[in-house]
């Protein structure tokens, strides 16, 4: 999963963000409003954490309300030091889905996002199956038929990726863009590199193949 942070004080940033990677999550960092609200507008991202009062033409309401009228509905966590009822309510109002108020466990901070990011996912809770496979976003665990699969954590974001749109071919530009950071250099055959790993792991020692190439559009986990 993809996650933006708009986050002006950097020591906070970092430290969601380095929080983030070591949960596998790919993560872009926006350190004020004006570059926040262009990445939140025009990338493709599964979550975005951001700071109610960052500074710029855009502050944390705005750029919730701009992503609402754009029709992006990609879930929003309004991080504050704002702690009001009026203030939460305020930040809810302008169409976020969350609010954190400063100062924060990141424990907490990842208990939300994990809550956030199963809502649009069909309500699949934690575990994501498909026929005897089973992905366990809290856990890390994966298996097949009761078998355990060691994965390295890009291979298990993009396991997790497919499952999350299971039934659904998704082309390698969009399994880059959501699977990938905003400032990794990646070629898009290195999403075929990866694939190959997770069959490697995933179909090849068991009798019914689940990823499925689906010509000119992608790949996709079909039972």
């Amino acid at each position: 999963m993809r996650i933006l942070v708009v986050e002006d004080e950097h020591k906070i940033a970092r430290a969601v963000g380095r929080a983030l990677e070591q949960e596998s999550y790919a993560v872009d960092i926006a350190y004020d409003g004006d570059e926040g609200y262009a990445m939140a507008t025009t990338e493709p991202y599964d979550l975005a954490i951001i700071d109610r009062m960052i500074p710029g033409e855009y502050d944390g309401i705005a750029i919730v309300k701009a992503m609402r009228d754009a029709k992006i509905h990609t879930p929003v966590l309004l991080l504050t030091a704002l702690g009001s009822t009026a203030d939460k309510t305020k930040g809810l109002d302008s169409g976020a889905d969350d609010y954190l108020v400063k100062p924060f466990a990141l424990e907490e901070l990842l208990a939300r996002v994990r809550a956030l990011l199963r809502r649009p996912a069909e309500q699949k809770g934690t575990v994501l199956k498909a026929d005897d496979l089973e992905l366990d976003t809290t856990t890390f665990r994966v298996t097949r038929a009761g078998r355990d699969i060691s994965l390295t954590s890009k291979e298990f974001a993009l396991l997790e990726y497919l499952l999350r749109n299971q039934g659904r071919p998704s082309s390698k530009e969009t399994i880059v863009a959501h699977v990938w950071d905003y400032d990794a250099d990646i070629l898009l055959n290195t999403v075929e590199v990866y694939i190959k790993y997770l069959r490697a792991k995933v179909d090849e020692p068991f009798k019914k193949p689940l990823i499925k190439t689906v010509r000119g559009f992608g790949y996709k986990i079909e039972t």
